[in-house]
């Protein structure tokens, strides 16, 4: 199994390597580094779970007291004629404090749902910069596998294109018919729409790429081997049901489906508050005090008890009740439904890991034999014991072995850390993303979680992630140098090139 600490000391000394010998090359720690801090899926995430945080301080109000004051005035515009005493007017003034003694354990579990959820959000952001560094990851060994697969069918049209000057050459001498030309002319043409293909689709993974990480692909570095990865599926699923974060996730939302229940039962019990204010009154002037002893203005005070008792709310509290049982019936089951897709995604990373590893010692077996064979073919037909259909057969296995080749090792690393992902150790701590402060969610709930001042707020939020409208359209011309094995140099010595060994031309 990859422990952070490992894979954390893996990308920091591949970056530090890389950065030393090629400094314009692009490293895939640097990759993910910048989607870190600018994809808008992870800021929006973030976004998100600040809100959630806000739940916990909204949750609370409900329980801490409150204080309302209210004014009025009074214009009496007409009044009986046998009452002497009555104001012309009057403005009033008075505010009541209520502080809740009793809700039915509405606060209490309100509250507690709200912090669960906030845990089980954390667990969701986790969960989300472990789907975006896949991502990442992929389009990063996407680019690498479209750009060597443009180079080897550019080399492929480049060795088909001097099979056919050579062919047309023979065929004026005489060693070769229109039939082989054809097939040469043909094979060549295939070769061009192939490379048309192959370069869409680099066109198409460096758009993706620009779409993840915010920048376009430069050259791009061979990624760190992925080491320690599990032995046996067995051990990656039990990783992967202590550490999933999606998992986790839909555990806490679990658990807080059941404090919602007790806040629906809290709809149909008592509540009880202490009340009290003070309160004043002025009749400015209008009332008729001669004789009274009253005063035109005076204050009042009051203090109690409030006692509210549901007797009958026309079946609601019920109702609510069941659609809160009901709604923790269906996360139990989100339960069940995302543990079953972390342990098939875990199993089927590694098989896919596991198989891409045995395609590529199997595919570096089958290029080097089909360079062999290759060369064997030129030289017999050199000699009148091969067609040229056999060398463009032979061109052609070569092509394959070589875009297999570079396909399993895109597989084989992709799956490799969608199976970290899977074990929850694909984040942005296990993979040691320090070249600036790591968001901490922990620090804006401490932040709000206390607060209870009515005014206040973080002002409008300002654009986090980078927009790439200013980032040109991407092409297909091949950066990245390639790889040795996958070089495949053409013969072009006289005897090969025109038949000079042909036994006719002897």
């Amino acid at each position: 199994m990859l422990g952070g600490i490992a894979v954390r000391r893996l990308l920091a000394g591949s970056a530090l390597i890389h950065c030393e010998t090629q400094a314009s090359a692009e490293t895939l720690r640097e990759a993910l580094l910048k989607a870190y801090a600018t994809n808008p899926t992870i800021t929006a995430q973030r976004a998100q779970q600040r809100a959630t945080d806000e739940n916990v301080p909204i949750a609370r109000a409900s329980g801490l007291p409150s204080v309302n004051a209210s004014a009025g005035y009074t214009e009496y515009l007409l009044t009986a004629s046998n009452n002497f005493v009555s104001p012309g007017r009057q403005a009033t003034a008075s505010a009541n404090v209520s502080v809740p003694i009793y809700t039915g354990g509405l606060v209490r579990n309100s509250v507690a749902a709200a912090k669960t959820r906030v845990d089980g959000g954390r667990a969701q952001l986790r969960g989300t910069e472990s789907d975006l560094f896949t991502n990442v990851v992929a389009a990063y060994m996407d680019v690498i596998r479209d750009e060597a697969i443009v180079g080897l069918n550019t080399q492929n049209v480049r060795v088909l294109d001097v099979n056919l000057q050579a062919s047309r050459d023979r065929f004026q001498v005489g060693d070769l018919t229109r039939t082989d030309v054809a097939q040469s002319e043909a094979r060549l043409a295939l070769a061009r729409a192939q490379l048309q293909s192959a370069q869409a689709q680099l066109i198409t993974s460096r758009e993706t790429y620009v779409r993840l990480v915010g920048t376009p692909a430069g050259i791009l570095e061979t990624p760190p081997t992925l080491p320690h990865l599990p032995g046996n599926p067995q051990l990656a699923v039990e990783t992967a049901l202590q550490n999933n974060p999606f998992l986790l996730a839909a555990a806490k939302e679990s658990d807080a489906t059941r404090y919602d229940i007790g806040v629906a039962r809290a709809n149909r019990l008592p509540r009880l508050s202490a009340v009290g204010g003070p309160s004043y009154y002025n009749y400015l002037g209008s009332y008729n005090t001669s004789g009274s002893g009253t005063t035109n203005a005076g204050t009042a005070a009051q203090a109690g008890l409030s006692l509210s008792v549901p007797l009958f709310q026309g079946g609601r509290p019920a109702a609510q009740v069941r659609q809160a049982e009901a709604l923790r019936g269906r996360a139990i089951e989100n339960v069940t439904a995302t543990e079953r897709n972390v342990i098939a995604q875990a199993r089927s990373a590694y098989a896919v890991w596991r198989s891409s590893e045995q395609v590529i010692q199997s595919s570096e077996t089958a290029v080097n034999a089909n360079k062999l064979s290759l060369e064997g073919v030129r030289a017999e037909n050199s000699v009148g014991t091969r067609t040229i259909l056999d060398i463009l057969n032979a061109e052609q296995e070569l092509l394959n072995s070589q875009v297999t080749l570079v396909t399993a090792r895109r597989d084989a690393y992709v799956a490799g850390f969608a199976l970290l992902a899977a074990m929850g150790e694909a984040e942005a701590r296990d993979l040691g993303l320090d070249g600036g402060v790591l968001y901490d969610p922990v620090a804006n709930y401490n932040r709000v979680h206390h607060r209870i001042g009515d005014f206040g707020g973080d002002g409008e939020p300002a654009p986090v992630a980078t927009r790439t409208v200013q980032s040109p359209a991407q092409d297909a011309v091949v950066r990245r140098p390639q790889d040795e094995l996958l070089d495949s140099p053409v013969d072009r010595t006289p005897n090969l090139t025109t038949g000079a060994a042909s036994p006719n031309r002897q």
